[in-house]
């Protein structure tokens, strides 16, 4: 008959300490893109945080009119405060802060850093493809511009990033971008804040 292995009383107390301990692995993971957000010089692409349900916006939506458009939920308004307590609280400098001119993106840039430009190079090209090329020319250009000091941060929408970058990204996700010059960039990861 086989004996039932139980730990004692030390080497469970041992075990439950390193695991309390152990940091979360995305947290590790996450740590070179902090530092490398600290040191300045990148472009940082946001999707806007969570919205109301649906895709795109309803019909007869208009830019002038935030109650005709999808806008963020009290979740998606609490994750983007977030965010901009993450950046202040790692001493992150934003530079420059450009957004969409949607309300979901103009309000989750006011929410995490404070007031924004509009651009609208970062408009929704969700349904809208007829400006893609022009859009994503824009776009290039600014993203790859070398800088010295802060971070350029742009809030935009998910199709937009993928349009420039092939990267698609969830709410409130960051793709950070190092400028190369020459119309030329580097993905140097994704970052999210929980």
């Amino acid at each position: 008959m086989l004996g039932r292995f139980s730990p004692g009383p030390v080497a469970a107390t041992i075990a439950l300490t390193l695991v309390l301990l152990a940091p979360p692995a995305p947290a590790l993971a996450s740590e070179p893109l902090w530092a490398l957000l600290k040191a300045g010089g990148q472009a940082v692409f946001i999707r806007h945080a969570i919205t109301t349900p649906g895709v795109g916006d309803p019909p007869g939506m208009r830019l002038d009119d935030c109650a005709s458009q999808r806008n963020l939920t009290d979740a998606g308004r609490a994750h983007a405060r977030r965010v901009g307590e993450a950046f202040r609280a790692r001493g992150i400098v934003v530079d420059r802060l450009l957004t969409s001119p949607w309300c979901r993106c103009i309000e989750t840039a006011r929410l995490a850093w404070g007031p924004a430009e509009v651009w609208t190079p970062l408009a929704n090209l969700y349904g809208r493809s007829e400006r893609q090329a022009e859009q994503v020319r824009e776009m290039r250009a600014r993203v790859t511009e070398r800088r010295a000091g802060g971070n350029l941060v742009l809030v935009s929408h998910g199709s937009t990033v993928v349009a420039l970058t092939g990267v698609s990204l969830d709410p409130a996700e960051m793709l950070i971008v190092t400028p190369q010059g020459d119309g030329r960039f580097a993905v140097a990861g994704r970052l999210t804040v929980p």
